[in-house]
């Protein structure tokens, strides 16, 4: 299996969800980005392949 084939979105949510537990004040930050990121590829999809 090759890492182009696993959904972005499901992947990004678990990395996010992992940091947070491991430091909270991450909290802020994580979702930020996750937003930011889900956002361009809902304008932009073929950044994502």
């Amino acid at each position: 299996m090759h890492l182009s084939q696993l959904a972005l979105t499901p992947l990004i949510s678990l990395i996010a969800g992992v940091l947070i537990l491991i430091m909270p004040r991450l909290l802020n930050y994580i979702v930020a980005l996750y937003l930011i990121i889900v956002g361009l590829l809902g304008l932009f999809p073929h950044l994502a392949g």
